[in-house]
């Protein structure tokens, strides 16, 4: 039997270095409470959610089991982290903000491999990358 969580869950792919960057920032910005986890070692069975959609997008993890994706996974993010922060993720749960975000995500989601701290292998698919099998 697995216990409860009591905070939120933030996991990212911890092989990509664009992500990983992101998130070493957003701890130190923000100052989420959450548990931020790399979703190679999350055990995803546990949080809900599958490998092919962990690697697919960032995922936020409420402590009840609820999934939030992409770019409503940094909303929620940013709610979590309050103050000024929190009117920004207000914003970005509104529609047609909403809808701009997800593309926005998507594009650089995308792109990550060409993004200030990218690196090749976050192009490649999660199987085929040098640290896959680990």
């Amino acid at each position: 039997m697995t216990t409860p969580r009591t905070r939120p869950v933030l996991v990212y792919d911890g092989d990509c270095g664009f992500c990983t960057t992101s998130v070493n920032a957003a701890e130190r910005y923000l100052r989420p409470r959450c548990r931020i986890t790399a979703w190679q070692f999350a055990d995803l069975d546990e949080l809900g959610v599958t490998q092919q959609r962990a690697e697919h997008e960032v995922l936020w993890i409420t402590p009840s089991g609820a999934v939030h994706g992409g770019a409503q996974a940094v909303a929620k993010l940013l709610l979590n982290a309050g103050g000024p922060w929190a009117v920004a993720g207000a914003v970005l749960t509104l529609p047609p903000v909403r809808w701009l975000a997800h593309a926005v995500y998507r594009l650089v989601a995308n792109n990550r491999h060409r993004m200030p701290g990218g690196t090749p292998a976050c192009a490649l698919p999660a199987n085929s990358r040098p640290t896959a099998g680990r």
